[in-house]
């Protein structure tokens, strides 16, 4: 077992700064490689730091093969549990092992090699992690599509990364609707400059439109015809997988991950931040098409020998808000991560949590929150009905894991609500001012880290090395930049209140909107909310709440309105200006949970916007002008 498990958090943080090569060594050495690292620290042709570059391993051995080599062939890897479906699979690793290499041999079959990109585009099924696992077993960089994303949007990242195939499946399910994700694949391709040379295409047989094109491969007769074959040694630096991720100029961009970092930090990251112990279930409810997918789904549980739980379905609606403590319950989970959004959408639906008591919640130990900023009313509402330690973090689609936390394998520091916890190890994390001068304690200023990132984290841009200079180096020379503002108390734990531009100035007050929404959030008629800033003639800019009653609430909307306006002023001040409260029937999200918040702002201030290409239902946006116009509200006055 790692030496580490005996220090305590402060040891082992500093241990990480001060000797990072010494600490990431011995990490590292938790894994198997075809060729040790010696080489642990470097840098690339552009002076940007790389890690382990002459180790040699591979990701699918690690996750798969090194398993059944140690005797636990028989254990389940994955759960698929489909809830649309009606569904409950179970895969051993002896059996993820046969579906992943002789995938990965008709891959080769195909024509792919290793230093080829493939691009997969497939819903929640048990398929889209063998396609990923396949693809890293012969050295295939993946490129994971969203299923959700429109042919444009997919044509876009087909032109992006060029990929020899597409790996998609006939359809995917939303809640009780069937899309059809073929015509899509083949509307995408129409679309693109670049044509993928083959499209393997699994057919769930549910009765979506398959139409048929030259290009296509059918999965299951590419499997059943192809002979396993055995994993293919990669460079550390060597690209598992790129990941596409918004930017500020519409066009996305595609993060690159390497290999031996990745897999090292994840393995780490298991044990000493998720205190996931070797056989332990694990649930991440997420999407395989975001990073949450990747390492918490995919990579992190398998790699450490993790039953991991592929769940097809929604928090709510599928049936009902029972469904997550039912796969708790039926699965045994013994930690588990989902977003903040997931858990308000539940306690919207059944705010006493009559539901949790129907269910044996015993096996679970940890429930982590991340993808957004987690209010506290959430957190308290979850402690309440469900008494085990709920722990926020916080990372991004660049860092790959996290960086902050409460570093649960390591020790169980106290919890300060609002907090996502202290610096994880390997991440020296400052508060910068404009000027690049450092903050102090409780100063708000923007959330940046020193180089070198730990391992695991973000390598480059795909093809774009001057827009990952001009993104994350250029603001802060020496240091990342998050694109985060925040602040550290005088005991180091990290405040983060949003992406920087979610900081209002209100008549030369620099004010937060995340404060603002945590004190609306626990108005107890409050299931969710948003407070953004729009512009103002006098001020310059003032806020705007946007809130989401819980079910069967019966107060009148005046009197919440003036509820929540006098709770705000009580608990900030009449500085906060906030005087306009508008009750909506939802809010603008992204597939994956994020509050559109940007979009609000631009229909309230009437400013042309593009509509991001991840929401989850574009009739919202009239739903929200329409609320605004009657309320008389920024641009509609």
């Amino acid at each position: 077992m790692n030496e580490i498990i005996q220090m305590n958090y402060c040891d082992i943080y500093n241990k990480s700064i001060t000797s990072s090569e010494e600490f990431w060594k011995d990490q590292a050495n938790q894994l198997e490689w075809y060729n040790q690292p010696s080489n642990i620290l470097s840098t690339d042709t552009n002076g940007y730091p790389l890690w382990f570059a002459d180790g040699q391993l591979n990701a699918c051995y690690l996750s798969v093969d090194k398993h059944i080599q140690d005797g636990y062939g028989e254990q389940v890897a994955i759960i698929y549990d489909s809830p649309v479906t009606q569904t409950v699979k179970k895969y051993t690793f002896n059996e993820v092992k046969t579906e992943v290499a002789k995938l990965a041999g008709g891959l080769l079959s195909l024509g792919l090699e290793k230093g080829d990109t493939a691009v997969i585009y497939m819903p929640m099924i048990p398929q889209a992690a063998f396609a990923m696992l396949a693809c890293a077993r012969i050295g295939v960089t993946h490129s994971v599509v969203f299923g959700g994303f429109a042919p444009h949007e997919l044509a876009i990242r087909i032109d992006d990364c060029e990929p020899k195939a597409i790996i998609t499946a006939s359809s995917g399910i939303e809640i009780d609707r069937l899309i059809a994700y073929k015509p899509l694949v083949d509307e995408a391709i129409e679309l693109a400059n670049h044509k993928p040379e083959k499209v393997v295409v699994f057919n769930r047989k549910l009765g979506a439109r398959v139409p048929f094109k030259k290009y296509d491969v059918d999965y299951e007769a590419l499997v059943y015809g192809s002979e396993e074959t055995p994993c293919i040694p990669v460079n550390a630096t060597h690209p598992l997988y790129i990941l596409y991720t918004s930017g500020t100029t519409g066009k996305p961009k595609g993060i690159v991950r390497d290999t031996g970092g990745y897999t090292t930090a994840l393995k780490f990251s298991m044990q000493h931040i998720y205190d996931a112990k070797e056989g332990d279930v694990f649930w991440a409810a997420s999407d395989v098409g975001w990073v949450v997918g990747h390492s918490y789904i995919v990579y992190g549980p398998l790699i450490n020998r993790n039953t991991t739980v592929l769940f097809e379905g929604k928090p709510i609606r599928t049936p009902d808000a029972s469904t997550f403590w039912r796969v708790i319950a039926e699965h045994k989970i013994n930690v588990m991560f989902t977003a903040p959004t997931a858990i308000r959408a539940i306690k919207k639906e059944d705010p006493n949590g009559e539901f949790i008591k129907q269910y044996d919640l015993s096996s679970l130990r940890i429930q982590f929150l991340a993808g957004e900023r987690c209010d506290v009313a959430t957190l308290e509402w979850y402690r309440e009905h469900v008494p085990i330690p709920a722990i926020d973090h916080w990372w991004q689609t660049e860092s790959g894991w996290p960086m902050i936390a409460n570093m649960m394998g390591v020790e169980y520091l106290p919890i300060k609500p609002g907090s996502a916890g202290k610096a994880v190890t390997g991440y020296d994390i400052r508060i910068f001012g404009e000027n690049g001068q450092e903050l102090g304690p409780n100063e708000e200023g923007y959330v940046v880290i020193k180089l070198p990132l730990p391992p695991g984290t973000l390598l480059d841009l795909w093809k774009d090395n001057e827009r990952f200079k001009a993104g994350y180096l250029n603001k802060f020379p020496g240091y990342y930049f998050s694109g985060d503002g925040g602040f550290k108390d005088e005991d180091d734990y990290i405040f983060i209140t949003g992406r920087v531009d979610d900081v209002i100035n209100v008549a030369g007050h620099r004010l937060s909107t995340a404060e603002m929404e945590e004190i609306v959030a626990s108005h107890h008629s409050v299931a969710e909310c948003a407070v953004i800033g729009i512009n103002d003639e006098l001020k310059g800019q003032i806020p705007l709440a946007l809130v989401v009653a819980k079910s069967g609430d019966t107060v009148e909307k005046f009197q919440l309105q003036h509820e929540v306006v006098q709770l705000v002023r009580e608990k900030i001040g009449a500085v906060a200006a906030l005087r306009d409260v508008v009750v909506v029937q939802r809010l603008p999200k992204t597939r994956s949970g994020k509050i559109l918040r940007k979009m609000m702002r631009s229909i309230a201030d009437g400013e042309n916007f593009q509509v991001p290409s991840t929401i989850d239902d574009e009739a919202i946006i009239d739903e929200i002008r329409e609320v605004l116009e009657e309320a008389k509200i920024g641009s509609f006055k």
